[in-house]
């Protein structure tokens, strides 16, 4: 395993899972990376501050991102939330202590894993483990609201679009949704794409 300190490194092509170490301690940093060295075959680079994080992250591009914090704020937990682009990526955080409000901010932030008392080297595996798990899970939920989402909004402008046709032409509700789907069809488009079409120039013509 591969560990380099600083955002400088340019990582070579690899299949390794690669994580990114953010902590201002070189003796915890260095303990993680013992840490990782006895789990597995990782691609590690450590960060000493968080200063300009989420260009360093941008250019390390890690699969992974394992913070390092004695008692961090919610304005700290938001701020590295982003940084670190939690709903992309991976985040565990592992902090000294922390109570209910905290660990409810953790959540509402995003990170994967919010690990209270402290890291431990025999913990750091399982931690990356459950908190790619959580990820993976958390990414498939919101990739499904969103199609749902955008289902809903497509049949609303559908439903839309049909209303005007039936005003305009005085045809029934089917045929004013055959007419759009005949549309599409010819234009190589989605009905909804047609449906939008229909009724931006609705507007224009108000």
């Amino acid at each position: 395993m591969a560990a380099r300190r600083g955002a400088a490194y340019i990582r070579p092509v690899s299949s390794k899972l690669r994580i990114t170490v953010v902590d201002a301690d070189p003796e915890r940093a260095h303990m993680i990376v013992d840490g990782l060295c006895e789990a597995g075959d990782f691609e590690v680079t450590v960060l000493g501050d968080d200063t300009g994080l989420a260009r360093k992250l941008a250019d390390l591009a890690p699969d992974v991102v394992l913070i390092d914090l004695a008692n961090p704020s919610r304005d700290t937990l938001e701020q590295l939330s982003v940084a670190t682009g939690a709903n992309s990526r991976p985040v565990a955080m592992f902090v000294d202590r922390s109570d209910p409000e905290m660990t409810r901010a953790a959540i509402q932030a995003g990170l994967s894993a919010y690990v209270v008392d402290g890291l431990k080297k025999e913990r750091i595996k399982p931690v990356i483990d459950a908190a790619i798990t959580r990820f993976h899970m958390l990414s498939q939920m919101r990739s499904e609201l969103n199609a749902a989402k955008a289902a809903l909004a497509e049949r609303k402008m559908i439903e839309r679009a049909k209303g005007l046709l039936i005003q305009a032409r005085g045809i029934s509700e089917d045929q004013a949704y055959a007419l759009l789907r005949k549309t599409a069809m010819d234009q190589g488009k989605k009905v909804a794409e047609v449906a939008q079409a229909l009724i931006t120039a609705a507007e224009l013509l108000k």
